[in-house]
């Protein structure tokens, strides 16, 4: 195992002190409670959000909170749910009155634990509601879920809620365009490598030097198949068209084209990538009218990629296109 770390059971502790002496302008960071807050919140009047999940997806979440995006994260270990208490120091630190929106990627520990910490708040006569992300397509159930995990459709979730909120629209109105972009929103992921976990020490699975894994989930789980390596544009083809006919997408549809590194892809690769994804929706008549193309939600330092595509309406495209001052996104402010 090669990694820029100390001690492995160390890593989440220098990395949140690393976040807190780089971004001092946007974060407060408390490395005891393991939480990541925007620097001006609570703000008054305005819905707090709040996401969270196991470390290692860097910059989900912790990049994601400031201006327009999120008001907090909580990280866990390394691919392993934060627990109750954390997120409930979360909706504390946020509350500005208007109440709290969990972010909740399907994950079992994640779903369990945010919803234990959704009722503690309400004791505490805070407001909460959660809306759970469920877009990947590759399978039902995995080795992490019951159901569809979240994945690349939480980062577009996150940007589109966070610019609701951020014009302090009512709990319910925050909730509802999170609940729209989930439902809007499809997912696919692949891996040419798999990635080590610092306190295993070892890959997370194995792949043969001409093997690729098809519909790999952001833990390493395993996906639809393995199969040959393949040319970017067959690979593009095999993200592309189980998302298209999932939802399903249609002609005359505009979309949002989110391409994603997993952590180890060059930007080169994913524009190569974003090139055929582009081809293969004009060639079905769906119009990509937004674009978001980078490592934004990773596996520590697997290669691969996932596509997302996010069906837009009007609003969700102005709320897109909304100011965003994030560590890890940032335009219009």
């Amino acid at each position: 195992m090669k990694k820029l770390i100390n001690r492995p059971e160390d890593a989440i502790r220098e990395t949140l002190e690393g976040m807190a002496l780089a971004h001092a302008d946007l974060l407060r960071v408390d490395v005891e409670q393991q939480l990541i807050v925007r620097k001006d919140a609570p703000v008054a009047g305005k819905v707090g959000v709040v996401s969270g999940g196991g470390s290692g997806h860097e910059p989900l979440h912790g990049g994601f909170v400031g201006m327009g995006m999120l008001d907090a994260a909580c990280p866990g270990a390394v691919f392993t749910s934060p627990v109750p208490d954390q997120m409930l120091a979360a909706a504390k630190a946020v509350n500005g009155g208007a109440g709290v929106l969990y972010i909740v990627k399907n994950y079992t520990g994640d779903v369990m634990n945010f919803e234990l910490a959704a009722e503690l708040a309400e004791a505490e006569g805070i407001s909460v509601r959660s809306v759970i992300i469920n877009d990947d397509v590759a399978v039902e159930d995995s080795t992490f879920t019951a159901g569809r995990r979240g994945v690349g459709g939480t980062v577009l979730a996150e940007k589109i809620t966070g610019a609701l909120a951020e014009r302090k629209a009512s709990l319910d109105e925050v909730a509802a365009i999170c609940q729209k972009v989930n439902e809007n929103v499809r997912s696919m992921g692949m891996a040419l490598t798999p990635c080590t976990v610092p306190a295993a020490g070892q890959p997370s699975f194995e792949l043969g030097e001409n093997e690729m894994e098809i519909g790999i989930g952001i833990h390493g789980e395993p996906g639809r198949r393995r199969v040959p390596l393949a040319s970017a544009d067959e690979i593009a083809e095999m993200l592309v068209t189980p998302i298209v006919e999932d939802l399903p997408f249609r002609k005359d549809d505009r979309v949002l084209a989110f391409v994603n590194g997993m952590g180890g892809t060059p930007l080169m690769e994913l524009y190569i990538m974003f090139r055929a994804v582009h081809r293969l929706l004009e060639e079905r008549g769906i119009t990509v009218v937004r674009s978001l193309v980078g490592n934004y939600i990773t596996s520590l330092e697997m290669a691969g990629t996932s596509v997302s595509l996010l069906r837009l309406d009007d609003q969700m495209v102005d709320l897109w296109d909304a100011p965003v001052h994030a560590a890890g996104m940032h335009w219009g402010a």
